[in-house]
């Protein structure tokens, strides 16, 4: 069975899955370096630095060097890039809102960092998270087509606007709508996904709010 179909079935299924590790890793990350700084804080940076050296492309060829290509290397390859970013996101909010008036009290309340930092930090940095996570969507999308268009993603008979546009690439003189459709298809898919984070961010985000 093609690992696209255990993931989801489809672009939106690799993009999602990966975007669910990036959060989930990220987020416990980024939470434990503005919990804990000093050494925690360190870690997170360089180990950021470490997985931004290895872009989801160069990854997923490692991988595929390994396991053979496929959705599930996709999946991790994109994901283990998602990371840092959440990683990164959720560290600076945390830092921020642990400075704040709620987080002294939490404090005097005789609430541990960690406590105050899932109990307090999380809901707060909430709005935040679901919009870099609606555009990392986006990038997922297009991250996926890019890896199946070089043969490192999904596999047939799995279906992937990467590998149509591979496989049109050939045909192009004789017909060119094979590449036309699957193109526009990532494109507006990008674009949806990228102006649904857009609209999120001035929905959820005080600031952005305030700035309009």
């Amino acid at each position: 069975m093609s690992h696209t179909v255990i993931i989801g079935g489809s672009h939106a299924g690799v993009a999602a899955a990966a975007v669910a590790i990036g959060a989930v890793l990220g987020c416990a990350a980024g939470l434990a370096a503005a919990a804990f700084g000093g050494f925690a804080q360190t870690v997170l940076m360089r180990g950021s630095d470490l997985v931004f050296a290895f872009p989801a492309l160069i990854t997923a060829a490692i991988l595929a060097t390994i396991f053979g290509p496929g959705a599930l290397n996709a999946v991790i390859a994109i994901g283990l890039f998602n990371i840092p970013v959440f990683a990164r996101l959720t560290a600076a909010s945390g830092r921020q809102l642990l400075a704040r008036d709620f987080a002294d009290a939490a404090r005097l309340a005789g609430k541990s960092e960690a406590r105050i930092a899932l109990e307090h930090v999380l809901p707060n940095a909430a709005p935040i998270i679901a919009t870099q996570a609606a555009t990392l969507f986006a990038v997922g999308i297009l991250a996926e087509a890019g890896l199946s268009y070089v043969g490192l993603g999904a596999q047939p008979p799995a279906v992937s606007w990467g590998r149509m546009l591979a496989e049109a690439q050939t045909l192009v003189a004789l017909a060119p709508q094979l590449a036309l459709w699957p193109g526009l298809a990532i494109a507006i898919t990008v674009f949806a996904g990228t102006a649904f984070g857009e609209a999120l961010r001035a929905r959820l985000d005080p600031r952005a709010a305030r700035g309009r």
